[in-house]
């Protein structure tokens, strides 16, 4: 065992997403590799593993932990212009070449993310709840390595912070399983879910398996969280208007309410051949998701140079309700029904009280 996994291993608890299988071996359900762990093995995450029987899952610890605008999650149709508390352990379940949290994802794969340990520090999730009422945020998000295989620390996270009036977040690759987005669901509020590509195979570069992605879509929205998609169009991977087509379709389907967010690519990590994505083709992505039929799509990454694709608008009258300039709000003028002051359309999201024409609850 090497020091970085020992050190690792000192910060967890006895895990509760699992079945247990023949003898002392365990089925992982944390996500969507369902992993076997016989005793003595780690899953493919490398921060999971079977101890004697035993599955050891990461607890009480952050390797991140950050107060910052809730749209640089990014939500923009949940608590818009409210503080988020965001906590993050380390490991992933995936290995993409683009990261650009690889630093914490990669931990225990990659000898050169090793250098994170230096961010790691005990905590509790009482301590994260009273840190964030001290900063003034109305929710707290669990981001910066994928949360789903650390599903058991945001739980407990997510059950003290329910109690203490705050909403509850994840930012997740979505390479999930039914089993536990039904345990989460209960004390989650909300999902930002990567949508990397439309295709099998470049999925399976990345180590994930597309339909496992679009099932966990599908899933977190009849479970009624708010769900929010990011497609992150690196050119020459996933920026064919074929696949743009297929993606903004597939979301529409799901329902046309869906916030859908293209944002640029920039060279980072291990892959520095592609170039950086420029504004007009975030822009193309945009108008094809408006014409699949989503009401909501936006560009991001590029304040400033992508039109119209900051704000909010009506579906209905196309009326500017949310003016955002990167991740400042520029201006708000939701009813405090969550409608258009206009027509009266309700508009989608989960609307915070923060703001004096704020408040309540609008969408499907």
């Amino acid at each position: 065992m090497t020091l970085v996994s020992e050190i690792l291993d000192a910060h967890t608890a006895p895990g509760r997403f699992f079945s247990r299988q023949e003898g002392s071996t365990l089925r992982c359900l944390a996500c969507a590799h369902r992993c076997l762990l016989r005793e003595g093995r780690r899953g493919i995450c490398q921060v999971r593993f079977n101890d004697g029987g035993e599955l050891r899952v990461p607890w009480g610890y952050v390797a991140g932990l950050q107060a910052d605008p809730v749209e640089k999650k990014p939500f923009f149709h949940l608590l818009p212009g409210s503080t988020a508390l965001t906590f993050g352990m380390l490991g992933c379940d995936m290995h993409c070449d683009y990261c650009q949290n690889w630093l914490t994802s990669q931990v225990l794969r990659d000898p050169a993310a090793n250098l994170a340990l230096r961010y790691l520090e005990p905590i509790t999730p009482g301590e994260i709840v009273t840190l964030a009422g001290q900063v003034g945020a109305q929710l707290v998000v669990s981001s910066y390595n994928e949360p789903l295989i650390t599903a058991e620390w945001a739980q407990d996270v997510f059950r003290q912070a329910r109690e203490a009036g705050l909403k509850t977040a994840m930012v997740s690759n979505g390479h999930g399983t039914p089993e536990v987005l039904r345990a989460l669901a209960p004390v989650l509020d909300a999902i930002k879910i990567d949508l990397k590509s439309m295709q099998a195979a470049r999925y399976r570069q990345l180590g994930g398996v597309l339909q496992h992605v679009l099932d966990t879509i599908a899933l977190a929205h009849d479970l009624g969280l708010w769900v929010e998609v990011v497609t992150l169009v690196v050119p020459g991977f996933n920026d064919s208007a074929e696949e743009l087509w297929e993606t903004a379709r597939f979301l529409a389907r799901v329902s046309p309410d869906l916030p859908w967010h293209v944002t640029a690519f920039h060279k980072d990590y291990r892959m520095q051949e592609a170039e950086n994505t420029p504004a007009e083709t975030l822009l193309r992505a945009a108008d094809i998701g408006r014409e699949a039929g989503l009401r909501y799509v936006y560009a991001g990454n590029l304040p400033g140079q992508v039109e119209t694709y900051e704000n909010t608008l009506c579906p209905h009258c196309q009326q500017p309700l949310i003016r955002r300039r990167g991740y400042r709000i520029l201006e708000y003028r939701l009813s405090t029904e969550g409608r258009c002051p206009h027509c009266q359309t309700p508009i989608a999201g989960r609307w915070s009280h923060a703001h004096s024409s704020a408040g309540g609850a609008a969408g499907p």
